[in-house]
């Protein structure tokens, strides 16, 4: 079909998008509804699911307004959305209660005390996946301690993107990659239920789903879910990865030479290497990061992940703009941010050392520590509002760069994605930082775009993933940004002062999380 459409459904934390491309990989529209999340002041945080679908809904009738015979054109869609998270159902397919986001730390002390224990060595080798509180497998074993009527009631555990699914489909399954990193054996491909059992959830292990890979099976749009997003009944639907593979996917990840890496620069900082082979994962000492199967037979992707990275940039401008606010003058981010890149090249580099661990709930790569917290190095009478912000960028360089170091190198070339890849300066900084070449992807909406290429291979409009990824990301790739050889250099001898006070500062960390 020439003038057909595949839409990619992106269900994010923050922002549900549904994006329509061509069979080629261009963009067409977009749609986007903001999604609305509650905090509880016991480290609780949660979404309502019934207006998680709906927005969903929203958005593909706001593409039928967009774009002319939308419903007669699509060809399949394709969902991706938000990881980790707890989303329960029973028996009717109604919702137990508010899905429980990663965001949730509820689940903090059950994780500290499981991953000092003996079982966890083996949870780690066979899941290849660091076991943190943002994980669907924690928060069940809560729940089994502190909400054991609500697991009582639930018939299935869904992620975000299996609960979008299922209302499309009425199917109750799930992806490779979240069944896999979270209960399962990422050689094997299978589910390990004595997971749940060593965490104390054996009560939960019923509620595991199906696994269904979306590149060679698709679903039928219900008539009930046709009727609320405008599209045609029995439309082709696919069931993606977790919004982190399809990110990268979508951002080029896929590069069978092996030579590039993935950044994903958003709330979390997200790096990624591909492995043609099981056999070729690397994990490590302090049992971090993430294995997921990646949508390409015999394929996995290795990430490490911080879990703040843009969120750092966002609370330095907020300080900001709460003294402005309270001056009585109205700025937003955007107006804080135009000229950033500028004003910050005109610093010292390396004049501080920022650790950007501004996340409350710690960090989970290449570490894991839920008592981590952000710090500046360096700090004097001289020291700048823009040196500060520098400082973030630079921080978020090095931040990069050891992740990459745990999975045994650092990429000849990376490909990043994500509402700061925008940035000039931050590109050149973590070119320099890396010592590798650096490209952003002109296409802003990679998740879409990775759930959208599966659907394309899974409808036969590609050969393979091989030859999707050569027309939807190989043509929008942009100008490689290459390392600044003075910059280089003093970042190279900076990196190590890093690393060792990211270590030395741990004990402090906990000290302040358990004073009195």
């Amino acid at each position: 079909m020439k003038d057909g459409i595949l839409i990619g459904i992106d269900a994010g934390t923050s922002v549900i998008k549904s994006v329509a491309f061509a069979p080629d990989g261009t963009q067409l529209a977009v749609a986007a509804i903001p999604n609305v999340y509650e905090t509880h002041a016991d480290g609780g945080v949660e979404q309502d699911m019934g207006v998680t679908w709906t927005s969903a809904a929203a958005t593909l009738r706001e593409l039928g307004e967009k774009i002319p015979g939308l419903a007669s054109r699509v060809i399949a869609v394709s969902v991706t959305a938000q990881g980790d998270g707890l989303w329960l159902i029973d028996k009717a397919g109604n919702p137990v209660g508010p899905a429980t986001l990663w965001l949730d730390n509820r689940a903090a002390s059950i994780i500290e005390d499981y991953v000092v224990t003996p079982n966890y060595d083996s949870h780690y080798k066979r899941t290849g996946t660091g076991l943190t509180v943002v994980q669907m497998s924690g928060k069940l074993a809560w729940m089994q301690r502190h909400r054991p009527e609500m697991l009582a009631r639930a018939t299935e555990a869904f992620h975000c993107k299996d609960w979008i699914y299922f209302k499309l489909t009425g199917a109750r399954v799930t992806d490779p990659s979240e069944a896999n990193f979270t209960f399962g054996n990422f050689r094997s491909q299978q589910y390990q239920p004595d997971i749940l059992d060593h965490l104390g959830a054996s009560a939960a292990k019923r509620l595991l789903t199906p696994v269904l890979e979306g590149t060679e099976e698709a679903g039928k749009l219900s008539a009930a879910a046709a009727q609320e997003s405008g599209l045609r009944e029995g439309t082709p639907v696919c069931l993606g990865y977790i919004d982190i593979v399809c990110s990268g996917l979508g951002g080029g990840l896929f590069d069978p030479s092996g030579r590039s890496g993935c950044t994903i620069v958003g709330s979390t900082g997200m790096h990624q290497r591909l492995r043609t082979s099981a056999d070729d994962v690397q994990l490590n000492d302090e049992r971090s990061g993430f294995t997921c199967i990646f949508p390409v037979p015999g394929m996995v992707a290795q990430m490490q992940s911080n879990m703040a990275s843009t969120l750092n940039i966002d609370w330095l401008l907020d300080v900001a703009l709460g003294i402005l606010s309270e001056h009585g003058t109205t700025k937003s981010r955007s107006d804080l941010l135009a000229g950033m890149d500028a004003r910050i090249m005109e610093r010292e580099a390396a004049k501080l050392l920022y650790h950007p661990y501004i996340s409350r709930a710690g960090e989970r790569g290449p570490f894991m520590d839920l008592a981590a917290r952000a710090s500046f190095n360096g700090l004097d009478t001289t020291a700048t509002y823009h040196d500060m912000m520098r400082a973030v960028f630079e921080g978020l360089a090095f931040a990069a760069r050891d992740c990459y170091a745990v999975m045994g190198s650092v990429p000849e070339e990376v490909r990043i994605t994500g509402g700061a890849a925008r940035s000039r300066a931050l590109r050149l900084i973590l070119a320099s930082a890396l010592n590798a070449e650096v490209r952003s992807v002109t296409r802003e909406e990679a998740g879409a775009a990775g759930a959208a290429m599966m659907a394309a291979v899974q409808q036969k409009l590609f050969p393979d993933m091989a030859a999707c990824a050569a027309r939807w990301i190989d043509p929008h790739l942009g100008e490689a940004v290459k390392p600044d050889a003075a910059l280089a250099r003093t970042y190279e001898a900076v990196f190590p002062q890093y690393v060792a006070a990211r270590k030395a500062i741990r004990p402090v960390w906990k000290a302040l999380r358990n004073k009195p």
